[in-house]
């Protein structure tokens, strides 16, 4: 009975130690990713070390061999989006003389048919109105890749781990969707004077 402990703590610890020399070179890369996200430098540590926590907690699920930084991505995007659905479930709460008017246009965010998902906010966040809805027009696994790829500048590989999907279908998705998007842009480019191919 005491080996059996001796052993568990052994595992326990040497998991905490991989964990430690596999993640502590990783940990800087997921700032980035976080204060792109929620454009908010204090948010966007806590982000990391709520991503980093629950990694820990999980380090046991994580198979050896496979892309340590997707995971850890793929961990700090799901945080991310779970936080927004939380926050965005919340009522907002204040005296009516303390309600200020950014308070009353986010409340009107909501619509009868449910909240924005967070893939709709991080599109808000783009600077065209014209480029968003394009991006929108695409079918949803080659705006994810197009999203992915172009506007946060992942790799192909790391997107398709994130998408669980061959890097060959991601490639692929981001040759459709790019030519969609090019089809759908192509008065725009044209009145704001870009070579139209």
């Amino acid at each position: 009975m005491a080996m059996t402990t001796l052993d568990d703590q052994q595992t326990a610890r040497t998991a905490a130690e991989r964990f430690g020399d596999d993640v502590a070179p990783l940990a800087g890369q997921l700032y980035p990713a976080a204060l792109r996200m929620t454009r908010n430098p204090a948010d966007a540590e806590d982000l990391v070390q709520e991503t980093l926590t629950k990694a820990y907690a999980n380090f046991g699920q994580f198979q050896e061999g496979t892309n340590l930084k997707a995971w850890l991505h793929r961990i700090l995007t799901n945080t991310f989006i779970n936080g927004y659905r939380k926050r965005q479930r919340e009522p907002l709460r204040a005296d009516a003389e303390e309600i200020e008017d950014w308070q009353i246009a986010r409340a009107e965010e909501h619509t009868s048919s449910g909240l924005k998902s967070a893939e709709t906010e991080a599109l808000d966040r783009l600077p065209d109105s014209d480029v968003i809805s394009a991006l929108r027009k695409l079918p949803g696994d080659r705006r994810t890749a197009v999203y992915l790829a172009d506007v946060e500048g992942y790799p192909y590989k790391e997107i398709a781990d994130m998408m669980d999907t061959p890097i060959g279908t991601v490639m692929s998705r981001l040759h459709r969707g790019r030519r969609q998007l090019r089809d759908l842009l192509a008065d725009y480019a044209r009145e704001h004077g870009l070579a139209v191919a």
